[in-house]
């Protein structure tokens, strides 16, 4: 059972098939982030993945009396222990925010990953906040909140090149990438006047940006962004984020047993009401100071 909506590996994978619940709000998703790319250039911006039809859908609430959610201790900075062995991390501020916004009273308990899925499937939780991949497979046994995270590809250059950047420009030139990634394979697919360099990691390529070894970095934007909050001054992301779930992994939903639609429907309506209220933005800002949006 594959784990997470991120491309973790350096193979490529076939094109998941888009579940079908969800094709609609991938849709309104993707009319959203145009808005959100619209944005002030001096304005960070931000996931918009809610789909507006929630604001208008109010579902029973009185039929959720309680919610079990289900992680992970080990998918940093999504839900992992801190040195004082405190439960913490992006996913884990997320499903208490959308308790004490529903008014819903609820528990949050590890399990090991191997057996989390598992778990879920026997009811013994009611959503898995962990990363579960959207695969026809899972989908096949558990359903899905909408889209809450999703990770684009981006292109990363030295400050001052960023503003105007337009990847045409970089014929000839040397992008920095992982080796045997998709995000490899994309700028050999897209951009083939280029000269690829390949590193061994994502740091590694970003290293050899900083260090003049390669005039630009395409890669995995959020792991580029804790990169960059730890290189103010060096480097910055240019051009526009390229969301291709194909190559890059459709992001980040939360799982329930099938049929739970009561619990489905009112964490839709949470994650939505999170974000209009600016509660989603600050969670994420909190544990990704730079946008890789």
């Amino acid at each position: 059972m594959r784990r997470r909506g991120l491309a973790m590996s350096g193979e490529l994978r076939h094109k998941p098939v888009t579940i079908s619940r969800n094709a609609m709000r991938a849709f309104l998703s993707a009319l959203a982030l145009l808005f959100a790319l619209s944005l002030p250039a001096w304005a960070q911006a931000l996931p918009y993945h809610i789909d507006p039809g929630a604001r208008e859908i109010v579902p029973n609430l009185t039929a959720v009396p309680s919610i079990r959610f289900l992680t992970t201790a080990d998918f940093p900075p999504f839900n992992f222990r801190d040195d004082k062995g405190e439960l913490v991390g992006f996913n884990v501020d997320l499903a208490r925010a959308l308790c004490s916004d529903l008014k819903i009273a609820c528990t949050l308990q590890t399990w090991p990953w191997d057996q989390a899925p598992q778990a879920l499937a026997d009811n013994q939780g009611d959503a898995l906040i962990a990363g579960l991949a959207l695969t026809p497979e899972n989908g096949a046994q558990f359903d899905f909140s909408q889209i809450y995270l999703m990770f684009p590809g981006r292109f990363v250059t030295p400050v001052g090149v960023g503003a105007n950047f337009d990847p045409a420009t970089l014929a000839g030139k040397r992008v920095a990438v992982r080796r045997g990634s998709t995000h490899a394979a994309f700028i050999r697919r897209y951009l083939a006047d280029v000269n690829v360099v390949d590193y061994d990691s994502e740091l590694a390529a970003l290293d050899g940006l900083s260090k003049g070894e390669a005039d630009a970095y395409f890669g995995d934007a959020m792991r580029a962004s804790f990169w960059l909050n730890e290189h103010v001054g060096c480097c910055e992301f240019a051009g526009e984020p390229y969301f291709r779930p194909d190559l890059f992994g459709d992001g980040l939903a939360i799982a329930f047993p099938a049929g739970h639609d009561a619990v489905r429907q009112a964490i839709d309506y949470g994650l939505a009401r999170l974000k209009r209220s600016g509660v989603y933005d600050e969670l994420y800002l909190r544990w990704f100071p730079v946008s890789f949006y």
